[in-house]
């Protein structure tokens, strides 16, 4: 016999809960809506008349459900009902974090490399392969091939964007020098962007190639940085401060809804979330996570391998906007690799293993995702 559980899931855009039962779902409240009669009165054109015309007066009655606050305190097998943001669903099917599979390997083996774009069409640009490199590589979800290389050879750079409109943020290049540049890619080349504010390696992007954000990294001969910057296309300007300054962290989301989770220096599991003006404290991660790789949304997001501090890890965990919670383990256990894609979806490549990496994840929906309960196309 199986045992009842209550999910707790957020409705995706363009998802409509559509009137199933109203006598099972209380409150509820009946809104009537009338159409008044209207007439036209007859009207003669030379030879043509238009007869007179009546619409009768018609009521069509509409369904408003008061649902936020309901209470649900013996969920049924199917019962669904909405509180505080979010839908909640009685079910007994079993949810299992997502899995890991292995993708096509990177041409050049790398570490300290960076990510951007989607598990279909990838970018992996820059990293250190025995030296500081500006090789570029897009995935297509099966195979990696040559993009067009940096102008700028740097590691330990952040990323943004897509595999179409890609930015490659700051990094190191050689002994003591970090870069300001930032280069923008249009999918073929890469061209000068705005320079960052505070050179720094160790940061980590977000957002998109029009409303990018770099958050973290090590500011030479200064320390840990907690400087944010935000991009708008053009140039860049300073954002709130990270609460916690830090370096080699994982990042995801967007302008004004970003995520940063882990670390160096003794904050590995710290989380903070971005509104587009300031950071605040968000979930812990259950395992300490530095030199990691991110990937996703503010509300949905993925905290890929890293170290711990004394050994690399393959933990994998995910994020609802709140807490973090056990994912998929990697297959390739390593640090100072590259994340990309969503939480659902997503993309891990390069890093270390002891020896550069050139080893490609992809990620999936476990069974009984939320993917299987929810489209956007057709409801519940």
């Amino acid at each position: 016999m199986s045992t009842l559980t209550v999910k707790a899931i957020e409705a995706p855009v363009g998802f409509d809960l559509q009137l199933r039962d109203l006598n099972s779902i209380s409150p509820a409240s009946i809104e009537t809506t009338s159409i008044e009669t209207t007439s036209i009165e007859t009207t003669s054109i030379e030879t043509a008349t238009i007869e007179a015309v009546s619409i009768e007066t018609a009521t069509i009655e509409t369904a408003t459900l008061n649902l936020d606050g309901t209470a649900e305190s013996s969920p049924a097998e199917g019962d669904i009902w909405y509180d505080s943001g979010k839908f909640y669903l009685g079910t007994s099917l079993s949810f299992v974090p997502g899995a890991w599979s292995s993708g096509g390997n990177l041409a050049t083996a790398r570490k300290y490399t960076t990510g951007a774009g989607t598990q279909s069409a990838g970018l992996c640009m820059g990293g250190n392969g025995g030296t500081a490199t500006n090789v570029t590589e897009e995935y297509d979800g099966t195979s990696w091939s040559a993009g067009g290389n940096l102008g700028t050879a740097r590691e330990r750079l952040g990323g943004a964007g897509t595999q179409s409109a890609g930015l490659a943020i700051s990094g190191y290049t050689s002994a003591p020098a970090n870069t300001n540049t930032t280069e923008e890619y249009d999918g073929t080349s890469w061209s000068a962007g705005g320079n960052v504010g505070t050179a720094r390696r160790g940061l980590v992007g977000a957002g998109t190639q029009s409303a990018g954000l770099c958050m973290g990294g090590y500011i030479e001969y200064v320390g840990l940085a907690n400087n944010t910057e935000e991009y708008d296309g053009t140039s860049w300007s300073s954002g709130g401060n990270l609460g916690t300054a830090r370096t080699s962290l994982g990042g995801a989301g967007t302008q004004s809804a970003g995520l940063c989770m882990g670390g160096g220096s003794g904050v590995d599991t710290v989380t903070e979330e971005y509104d587009g003006t300031s950071w605040s404290a968000g979930g812990n991660l259950g395992s300490p996570h530095r030199e990691t790789a991110g990937a996703g949304t503010q509300s949905a997001g993925l905290c890929i391998s890293g170290w711990t501090g004394s050994a690399t890890t393959n933990v994998t965990e995910e994020y609802d906007g709140t807490s973090w919670s056990a994912g998929g383990n990697v297959g390739t256990a390593r640090y100072r690799l590259a994340g990309a894609g969503t939480q659902s979806a997503g993309l891990c490549m390069g890093g270390d293993t002891g020896t550069y990496s050139n080893a490609t994840e992809e990620y999936g929906s476990g069974a009984g995702s939320y993917e299987e309960l929810f489209t956007a196309t057709s409801g519940l």
